[in-house]
């Protein structure tokens, strides 16, 4: 990530949230890495940034709220869907276990039926 002070630009904060909730729309891990890196590379330079440069960011987080909110819920659903995908995960697997009779082999069934 770029740092605060003069020699390097900050992106706009609107912008990298919004290309967050598309990078993970579209489940674009690269580019989520790429922005997880830049997210961390703003939090850890912050303390150190002057104090119009934090002004400068505190106009843009206001500024990307409402991305912030859209990428939240992109977020939710995304983890919403995990879960589901998951449990299918787990469903398809315990049809795939063998219990104690499959692994013995059928019992074939006896006939009762008329056979007196």
């Amino acid at each position: 990530m770029q740092e605060l002070g003069e020699h390097r630009v900050c992106p706009a904060l609107k912008q990298l949230v919004a290309e967050a909730s598309w990078a993970l729309a579209r489940l674009d891990a690269d580019r989520l890495e790429e922005l997880a890196l830049s997210c961390q590379a703003l939090n850890r330079d912050l303390p150190s940034a002057k104090p119009e440069d934090r002004v400068l960011l505190a106009c843009q987080a206001r500024d990307a709220a409402e991305n912030m909110a859209v990428f939240v819920r992109v977020l939710e659903a995304t983890r919403a869907n995990l879960g589901v995908m998951n449990r299918l995960r787990e469903l398809r697997g315990e049809h795939l276990e063998y219990g104690e009779a499959q692994a013995h082999g059928w019992a074939q069934p006896e006939d009762n039926h008329g056979d007196n």
